[in-house]
């Protein structure tokens, strides 16, 4: 289990390890906003409860022109674990299927690895594509590929609990937290 950890404003800023966010509360730059139920974190002398969601006493900075690079996980995430051509969900792939990055114009012609000209597609999709561009082999986008927002990349390929849950609902709003629960 992961710990949430707040800026000083609230704002969600991610998960760490547990024995870090105790380490933070132990060194006085966080204090604990919820605990995990009575759970006790003991060591020879001290005793502190689990905590769930911590927040830094001293405010931290954090750029908002923040780029993500792509990477399949977020990748996947963005376009729901399943392929753009076939719609095919993660769990509907054959045996020898899975899902893959797919360049919508071919690096090899000049295409960027950037979030407007990749998708998700499965294996087989792919391979039929191959080295054209989609218009050339007669296949359809589900939808068009953009960057994602900076929170799904965050937080849409993590576990939350429903306390942590309860900070981004605050801090982005119910409709962002239904959006991380279909990722």
């Amino acid at each position: 289990m992961r710990c949430l950890t707040l800026n000083a404003s609230f704002e969600p800023l991610t998960l760490v390890p547990i024995r870090r966010a105790l380490r933070l509360v132990i060194d006085g730059k966080a204090e604990i906003v919820e605990a995990d139920g009575e759970r006790m974190m003991r060591s020879a002398r001290l005793s502190v409860p689990k905590p769930a969601v911590i927040r830094l006493v001293r405010f931290v900075h954090v750029p908002r022109r923040f780029r993500r690079q792509v990477t399949n996980t977020f990748l996947f995430a963005r376009d729901a674990y399943s392929c753009q051509f076939c719609s095919r969900s993660e769990s509907e792939l054959g045996f020898r299927e899975c899902l893959t990055r797919d360049h919508l114009v071919p690096l090899s012609r000049g295409g960027t690895n950037d979030w407007s000209n990749v998708v998700t597609a499965c294996s087989t999709c792919n391979t039929r594509k191959g080295n054209r561009l989609p218009a050339e082999c007669g296949m359809n986008l589900q939808r068009l590929p953009a960057e994602p927002h900076f929170v799904y990349l965050t937080w849409a390929v993590r576990k939350l609990t429903l306390i942590q849950e309860k900070y981004i609902r605050v801090f982005y709003g119910e409709a962002t937290l239904r959006q991380l629960r279909v990722l």
